[in-house]
Order: C-alpha cells, then sequence, then structure tokens
C-alpha cells in the first residue's frame, strides 16, 4: 500500500537486520533458502497491515519488505561478473554503476533494481536494458540508422492501416488490435504505423513534417524508436527549407530574419578567417553549437526550427551578428581597411557587404550604396576597370608576340 520509492533510500541507512540468516551466503544456493524468504516476506506484509498507519514500525517494516524482495531477486538471478562493454546489433553497451531505481528496462518494460541487477546502456541510443535482457534484444542502434540514413519522414503521419500491417505489431511482430486484445495497437505519429505497448510507451515528441508544414510544434505521440532517432537527429541541419516548403518564408516572419542574420555572417566570415585578432578571440567559435551556420545560410536542423519558434534564436542570433560587426567595423583597424567606398556617388562612410542600406556587385563583389545602385544605368565601375584591365593585357601580350 506504500510507494516504495518514498523508503527506498532507507536501505542503504540500515546497517543490519535482525534477521542475519537472509544475508547472501557464499557458495551455492539451495531451495530452502529461497522458500524461507518466501515466508519472511509473506510474515512481513502482515505486520505491515497490523501496524498503526504511517507509524515508525510500519515505515521500517516497508524497508525491511522491500529489503526481502530484493534479497530473493538475487537469489533467483544471482550477479555474475558481467564486462564493462558489450556489442550487439551495432549497439555498444556499457555498464552501468548507478543504483538509482527509476530506469525501466527498454526490452522487458520492468524497473531496473540497480541495487542489486546489473544493466547497461547504449552510448549510442542511449537504450537500457538489462543484462538478463540483452540476449533478447531485436532493435539495432538507431544511431547507426541517423548515420546512414540522415534523413526525415516528411508526410504527416503516412498511416497505411492496421490491416496491412496484419494486426502486427510494425517492430517486434507481436499481435495488436484496437480493442486491446490481445495488445492494444498504438500510433506513432512520425512514421503512421501501430505497435505494441512494449514497443510504444506514449512518449511524445515534436514531429518534422507537422513543422514543415504546418509550423506546428505539438508534441505527438511516437513509438521507442522513432523518439530515440528524432533526438538524435534534433540537431543535425538536415532540412533545406527552400526546397521542401518554399511558401513558408512569406508566412513566418522569423524565418526571413534568420535567413537576412545568417547571410550576413557568412560575408563576415572572410573578414576573420585573415584577421589575426579575431582568430585569437576565437569569434567564430561563438557558433559552435550551429556550425552549419557559418558553412550555409539555407539548411536548417529541427531544433534550429523549434527556437525560431519560441523566439530563442533570433535573440542569440541578434547578438552575435552584433559582436561580429562591432569587431569589423569599429574595435579592428584591419578588418575596417577592407571596407568599401561608394564609387556611384563617392560620398558617405565606409561600407561593408553585411551593411543593411548596402548593395553587392554580384560580378566583382564590389559595395555600393542601394539607392546608388539600383538608380544606376551604368556598368559597376569596378567591372568597367577590371574589363579595361583585361583588354589591355590581351593588346600587350598581342604585341609582343
Amino acid at each position: 500500500k506504500r510507494n516504495i520509492h518514498i523508503y527506498i533510500h532507507r536501505i542503504s541507512q540500515m546497517k543490519h537486520f535482525s534477521e542475519d540468516h537472509f544475508s547472501r551466503p557464499v557458495g551455492s544456493f539451495v531451495a530452502s533458502d529461497i522458500e524461507q524468504l518466501k515466508l519472511a516476506i509473506e510474515e512481513c506484509k502482515k505486520l505491515i497491515l497490523e501496524l498503526p498507519e504511517h507509524s515508525e514500525r510500519q515505515k521500517d517494516n516497508v524497508v525491511k519488505l522491500i529489503h526481502l524482495r530484493l534479497k530473493l531477486q538475487e537469489l533467483k538471478d544471482p550477479e555474475e561478473d558481467e564486462p564493462n562493454l558489450r556489442v550487439l546489433l551495432e549497439h555498444r553497451f556499457s555498464k552501468e554503476k548507478s543504483k538509482s531505481v527509476k530506469q525501466t528496462c527498454d526490452k522487458c518494460s520492468t524497473i531496473i533494481w540497480g541495487l542489486i541487477q546489473t544493466w547497461y546502456t547504449c552510448t549510442g541510443c542511449y537504450y537500457r536494458c538489462h543484462s538478463k535482457c540483452m540476449n533478447l534484444i531485436t532493435k539495432p542502434c538507431v544511431r547507426s540508422k541517423v548515420s546512414h540514413q540522415s534523413e526525415y519522414e516528411l508526410s504527416i503521419c503516412p498511416e497505411i492501416g492496421l490491416d496491412r500491417q496484419d494486426y502486427r505489431c510494425a517492430e517486434c511482430r507481436a499481435q495488436i488490435s484496437l480493442r486491446g486484445v490481445p495488445s492494444e495497437a498504438r500510433q506513432c505519429d512520425y512514421t503512421g504505423q501501430y505497435y505494441c505497448s512494449t514497443c510504444h510507451w506514449n512518449d511524445t515528441a515534436v514531429i518534422p513534417a507537422r513543422v514543415i508544414h504546418n509550423w506546428e510544434f505539438e508534441s505527438r505521440k511516437v513509438c521507442r524508436s522513432s523518439m530515440r532517432y528524432l533526438a538524435l537527429m534534433m540537431s543535425r541541419p538536415v532540412l533545406r527549407l527552400k526546397e521542401i516548403n518554399p511558401l513558408l518564408f512569406n508566412f513566418v516572419e522569423e524565418l526571413v530574419e534568420i535567413r537576412k542574420l545568417r547571410q550576413d555572417i557568412l560575408l563576415m566570415k572572410p573578414y576573420f578567417i585573415t584577421c589575426k585578432e579575431a582568430m585569437e578571440a576565437r569569434l567564430l567559435l561563438q557558433l559552435q553549437d550551429r556550425q552549419h551556420f557559418v558553412e550555409n545560410d539555407d539548411m536548417y536542423s529541427l531544433q534550429d526550427l523549434i527556437d525560431i519558434s519560441t523566439g530563442r534564436l533570433s535573440c542569440s542570433l541578434t547578438e552575435i551578428h552584433t559582436t561580429f560587426a562591432k569587431h569589423i567595423k569599429l574595435d579592428c583597424e584591419r578588418c575596417q581597411a577592407k571596407g568599401f567606398v561608394c564609387e556611384l556617388c563617392k560620398e558617405g562612410d565606409i561600407l561593408f557587404p553585411f551593411d543593411s542600406h548596402t548593395s553587392v556587385c554580384y560580378d566583382c563583389s564590389a559595395v555600393f550604396h542601394r539607392d546608388c545602385y539600383f538608380d544606376n544605368s551604368t556598368t559597376c565601375p569596378r567591372c568597367a576597370r577590371m574589363t579595361e584591365r583585361k583588354q589591355d593585357e590581351e593588346e600587350l601580350d598581342v604585341k609582343e608576340s
């Protein structure tokens, strides 16, 4: 009647019990040891029910009951020397040392009693299981799927129907039905398929297809394997929005703002990789958690889109953009020297390609005031000089030949 988690910490505080014969014996166990423990457990349960509610004696006996049950489990499943690392179905299982009782085995769906049971966690996909359940595992490591197939299902809940699945779990092939006999059929909103209660624990996750097509971030129920796959894919920049759903930029103003900031950062990058002070200050490392931001302006991760929707990314990226611009335009003389003067009006301050009021020539990358550039009816002065210089060099080569 009592939640055992309330009292489990009391076990470690008890130095010994009066029943010394319940301590772990040396050598092999005989059936009488298990029978004695079962009798002691029954007697302890009766005593707990007879004692006054919430009394100290009742609490102590609850702790004793837990201890006796753990001892019984230990006799039935004695701990053996287990290797620290095991490899199975591309999982890399590492032996855990934690004694927490709040973990659940992903194979048998029961609690892992860290006090007496050996258990492992996959370092790749964080699959947890008892040592005794490892030989029963049939699910390969999800990280291998991420490595070989780094892409999302972009159809919203692509259901094929339970009948097409032959009324079996899409993963373990156990029989399932919508009526819950013999096992409840649970749908994964990511794959659209149905799973049994062992493979689908009603975990929830943000669905990439719903974000891209509907800009919807509500968490939906997914199976265990989909939950792990989505968690591992969360920070991978695999979404090229302008190809998948370019209309999204017409309806989400925050996306347009982020795209402009990213384009500006790409224009600032050449200044930093040739600036000794910027390299020493490691300015670009401010984006080390989003490395793709200094490589392109069109790839997004699911985490990027979630942070855009909450406004978190806009704030952090604006701050970084301000720091970068300050270094180039104010703090560093070398970077300032790489600015441009508008050759069309020859007026105003030094210009940089990431300034909001400038335009850049697509051919020679010269920078002009935006108004001057679009009002100009002639060609770019820099392009004209380069063309003239090239012609002079060609004529010189002809004369020399």
